[in-house]
């Protein structure tokens, strides 16, 4: 029975393990259904690295194939950067070149300039020192004939080599001679037409004009080696500063000789009024002696109030004699003394403004004379009196108060026009130091001036009224209106 028992456990075991085969193999059938692809990792792996090598093969193509467009592309790039590179030098030369010539051109241009807004105003400095223009003529004389002998000893122009022209040596020398000539009738019409128009404000444009007309037509004769020399250049230079200081010196002693015709017709209009008054003082004091006579007379003859009157009468007229004889006295001084006069320091700001002084001299019996000719139509207003003293050496005063103030004077280059940037102060002060009795006013009246400005800015108030009522009329009758 054990056995049975035995042989059916057996069974059922053997059974169980059928069932656990069957099991099991249908688990690996699936399994193997299911990783079918992968049964084979050997071939998998060599396919996988066959795919792999496959691709790489095909990166390293496609790299190589983008590289070379690459550097196909770089290799353009740069010979197109060379040639932009070639072509920005040639235009940068082109462009200094051309701006060479602008340069050049434009130089030339300022030199021909004839209009005083394009004028450069150099201060010229003189380079002769003659007195006279006679002086500076005879020098110009000399530098005219230096020129010429230049010009017969063939020096003015010269070649630095000899031609030769269809194998002639004569020929050549014929040739170089009229190039020579041709190059020196156009210099010297450049430096003609600089001497004809040269002058005060233009006289360094025109010095620089000649040298420009040099090089450029020694520019011209350099195939030929045919140049004009440095010492005629000079020569021309040397004409045009003596032309030009030669006019400055004939227009300085035309300034002189109208300043001296000038004094002298102040002087002789001086003497004729110090005649005149010396006359005039001498017939009043001859007619206050004779009346002092008769007073006398008719004194010695009253009694009591008409005693008294007479008296009175008598002081009075003792008085007018003392004063006439004085006058007539100072006007036989001034009438025989030719530097006797007035110093005086006048101004006039509506005309010149604040702090602006005329500082001079007259001989005129009534300096007040002088003054008022000053005023006249040549100035708007006119001038305030600051100062008048009587000088025994009038000229000799004048001219220490203009030498101490000459760097204030108005114009530096012509001293005679007698205006002062000065301050009272100082005039005080040099009057003091000279020992000279001068009262000075600080202030001027400028009466006409002052009253001009006032009457000026009542104009202005009175139309800026009326504007701001013309603006506001509208508004308010709007608003009348609406009310």
């Amino acid at each position: 029975m054990m056995l049975g028992v035995m042989c059916a456990l057996l069974g059922l075991t053997v059974l169980g393990m059928g069932f656990a085969f069957l099991s099991t193999a249908r688990k690996l059938r699936a399994l193997s259904q299911r990783f079918a692809t992968i049964l084979n990792a050997d071939e998998e792996a060599t396919r996988i690295v066959g795919v792999a090598r496959q691709k790489l093969v095909d990166a390293e193509l496609e790299s190589a194939r983008i590289l070379a467009t690459a550097q196909a592309s770089l290799g353009r790039l740069q010979a197109e950067n060379a040639t932009e590179l070639r072509r920005r030098e040639e235009l940068t030369a082109e462009y200094a070149k051309a701006r060479s010539i602008y340069d050049r051109l434009s130089q030339e241009v300022r030199q021909l300039e004839e209009n005083l807004e394009d004028i450069s105003f150099g201060l010229y400095k003189p380079h002769y020192k003659f007195d006279t223009p006679e002086a500076y003529k005879r020098e110009l004389e000399t530098v005219s004939d230096r020129q010429k002998e230049m010009v017969r000893a063939e020096q003015a122009a010269t070649c630095a080599v000899s031609w030769s022209v269809g194998g002639s040596a004569r020929d050549g020398e014929k040739m170089q001679k009229q190039y020579a000539k041709l190059l020196l009738r156009a210099f010297n019409g450049e430096c003609d037409a600089a001497i004809a128009r040269v002058t005060w404000n233009n006289a360094i444009k025109m010095e620089e004009r000649i040298r420009k007309a040099f090089d450029g037509i020694n520019k011209l004769g350099e195939v030929t080696q045919i140049s004009i020399s440095s010492g005629y250049r000079d020569l021309k230079i040397a004409e045009l500063r003596l032309e030009h200081e030669m006019e400055e010196k004939r227009r300085a002693v035309v300034e002189e000789q109208r300043r001296i015709r000038e004094q002298m017709r102040d002087e002789e209009r001086a003497q004729r009024e110090a005649e005149k008054a010396q006359s005039e003082a001498e017939a009043e004091e001859t007619r206050f002696t004779k009346a002092l006579e008769k007073a006398r007379v008719e004194l010695a003859k009253a009694k009591g109030e008409e005693h008294a009157r007479i008296n009175a009468r008598l002081l009075e007229l003792e008085q007018k004699l003392a004063e006439a004889h004085a006058k007539s006295v100072r006007a036989k001084s001034m009438a025989e003394l030719t530097k006797v006069g007035y110093v005086y320091v006048i101004s006039n700001i509506g005309s010149f403004g604040e702090g602006v002084f005329k500082i001079g001299m007259t001989r005129r019996l009534e300096p007040m004379d002088r003054v008022r000719e000053l005023g006249d139509a040549s100035v708007p207003f006119p001038y305030d009196v600051h100062a008048m003293v009587y000088a025994e050496d009038a000229p000799a005063l004048e001219n220490a108060l203009h030498q101490q103030f000459a760097t204030r004077s108005v114009n530096l280059v012509n001293m005679r026009r007698e205006f002062f940037h000065v301050d009272l102060t100082e005039l005080e002060r040099f009057a003091t130091a000279r020992g000279l009795k001068m009262s000075f006013t600080k202030v001027a009246e400028a009466r006409e001036y002052r009253e001009s400005m006032e009457i000026r800015r009542s104009r202005e108030h009175r139309a800026a009224d009326v504007n701001s009522t013309k603006k506001a009329f509208p508004e308010s009758l709007q608003a009348a209106t609406h009310s």
